[in-house]
């Protein structure tokens, strides 16, 4: 008896889901990177001074500079272009060089309270204290017997506005000065310690981080 030779199978739809899970799961993995790089390349524009700001001034966009930065959820604790108003903003503390502009450091009308004082140093001045730096005005007051007494803070985080050197025959002799932007309601407490020569010198608030 003759064997029939076995008919091969009909050629059919084969599937096999082990494939179908592997490309669900390289999908998955792609779109994920993608979200994640278009999430880090979410930027947005804030304003940062472009150069020191003192206490009452007023800026306006044409003084700053605008800063492509990634805020996630602090981006409404900074000024951006939308929240500029056409006239400008004033500084209700001093802001350095190159630094984002903090909501909390600026206002929409100016500071009739502030004004500026010179005053005449007894001590060195340390490398910090240039334009734009917050500084603390300590005060020793003079004693009968022409000592002085224990130093106590006169104004906190005064803003300074310049450094004035000694000029012609005075220098080497006198001291140097500095021009303070301060609140008026220490006016008169500055300006009794001058009269009544207390040794005045002023200490940087914001002592820049170390290298």
């Amino acid at each position: 008896m003759v064997s029939r030779p076995k008919r091969a199978p009909r050629p059919g739809v084969w599937f096999d889901p082990r494939l179908l899970i592997g490309l669900v799961l390289v999908l998955g993995a792609v779109g994920g990177v993608a979200l994640v790089v278009a999430g880090s390349d979410r930027t947005t524009a804030v304003y940062a001074a472009r150069d020191a700001l003192l206490v009452g001034d007023r800026v306006t966009a044409a003084d700053l500079e605008l800063s492509q930065v990634r805020l996630d959820g602090a981006l409404p604790l900074y000024v951006t272009p939308e929240r500029m108003p056409a006239d400008g903003l004033v500084l209700a503390r001093s802001v350095a060089a190159g630094e984002l502009i903090p909501v909390s450091a600026v206002g929409a009308s100016a500071d009739a309270g502030v004004t500026t004082v010179v005053v005449e140093l007894t001590d060195a001045l340390a490398e910090a204290v240039v334009p734009g730096a917050v500084v603390d005005v300590w005060s020793s007051p003079q004693t009968a017997r022409g000592e002085f007494g224990p130093p106590t803070v006169l104004v906190g985080r005064a803003g300074v506005v310049r450094v004035l050197e000694p000029s012609g025959l005075s220098v080497g002799t006198s001291r140097r000065s500095v021009e303070l932007r301060v609140p008026r309601e220490v006016v008169a407490a500055v300006l009794t310690a001058i009269a009544n020569r207390a040794a005045i010198a002023v200490v940087p608030a914001n002592q820049p981080l170390g290298g």
